[in-house]
């Protein structure tokens, strides 16, 4: 994975690398996998619209003690939160699997 320093608001690197630099940075995560699925949505009219480079659909798995005591909408929340400037320049999707690092 990528440790690219990027900011949302500098558009440098893919839009892979720059929420992975950005969800890295703010949640600290002790896993996050990231897969563009982008590919598989192509073909739908709303990514032929929005473009940007084809990197508009993706699939994140995170783990992160940021997450604990969060219930599911509000993981999904600071996430989106988190990705608010790449909703805007056309992020389209993501589909989330967040788990906190709670102890049994």
């Amino acid at each position: 994975m990528s440790e690219t320093a990027s900011h949302p608001s500098a558009p440098h690197g893919t839009r892979r690398e720059r929420i992975e630099a950005i969800l890295r940075r703010e949640l600290l995560p002790t896993t996050i996998e990231i897969q563009n699925d982008s590919a598989r949505h192509a073909h739908h009219a709303g990514a032929k619209a929005l473009g940007s480079g084809g990197e508009t659909h993706f699939n994140v798995a995170i783990t992160s003690a940021r997450f604990n005591g969060l219930n599911r909408v509000a993981r999904h929340r600071l996430v989106n939160d988190l990705l608010a400037e790449e909703f805007s320049s056309g992020l389209h999707a993501l589909s989330l699997v967040l788990h906190g690092e709670e102890t049994p």
